[in-house]
């Protein structure tokens, strides 16, 4: 599902990435951990087609994405990867409908349609009452359930997640790793998770380490 090949990656003189090999399969959950500078985010980054590297190839099931420009990249990536940050990125002045339904209509999917899918999704995730509700009126655990809505939308195939319950309290990061493990067993989905939550990682399938820009445990 994922596969990463020799990736490197510099900013300037700042040597990030320094040949980082990673393989993924379909369904499983990895958590990348290591020390803040490793390199987690850069690699997550990567592999969800948000950057490049300077060297290296990630191949995400089966299509080596740097052979496409930048039109068809957007929307490969808008198809068949979601996104979970820690600080959940909502719209503020959009509802939460409003706020899961823009990945799809940015697909140029039909409104009511991708409406219905969204309403589907919220309902699912127990936020049937805020679906109309402004970020500034929801919890931080529901501003992060809605971004799970969002990154499900499209119905894509892998969920990328940086720090996803790096800013909820303890209750609503417990929640929040139930929900990951129960949308893969639902929707098949592939889950690669950054994150310094030791809890978090020890429930994952496997644990990749990363320390000064390279795996060190795979």
């Amino acid at each position: 599902m994922i596969k990463a090949k020799n990736i490197h990656k510099s900013f300037g003189e700042l040597e990030v990435l320094k040949g980082v090999d990673l393989y993924v399969k379909k369904g499983e959950i990895v958590s990348i951990v290591g020390p803040s500078g490793a390199g987690k985010t850069t690699l997550l980054q990567i592999i969800g087609t948000l950057d490049k590297s300077n060297a290296g190839e990630v191949l995400l099931n089966g299509i080596d994405f740097n052979s496409l420009n930048e039109k068809d990249l957007a929307a490969f990536r808008n198809k068949n990867i979601g996104f979970i940050f820690q600080f959940h990125q909502l719209l503020p002045e959009f509802t939460a409908l409003e706020n899961v339904i823009i990945p799809a209509l940015i697909a140029r999917k039909d409104s009511k349609k991708a409406s219905e899918k969204a309403i589907e999704i919220l309902n699912y995730l127990q936020l049937a009452d805020r679906m109309d509700h402004k970020p500034n009126e929801l919890s931080g655990g529901e501003k992060q359930r809605i971004a799970v809505a969002r990154a499900l939308i499209n119905d894509p195939k892998i969920i990328l997640a940086d720090e996803p319950s790096g800013s909820l309290d303890s209750k609503n990061r417990d929640e929040l790793h139930k929900l990951l493990f129960d949308l893969r067993d639902k929707f098949g989905l592939t889950i690669v998770i950054v994150t310094h939550d030791k809890e978090l990682a020890s429930l994952s399938d496997r644990v990749i380490e990363m320390k000064d820009g390279k795996i060190i445990l795979n």
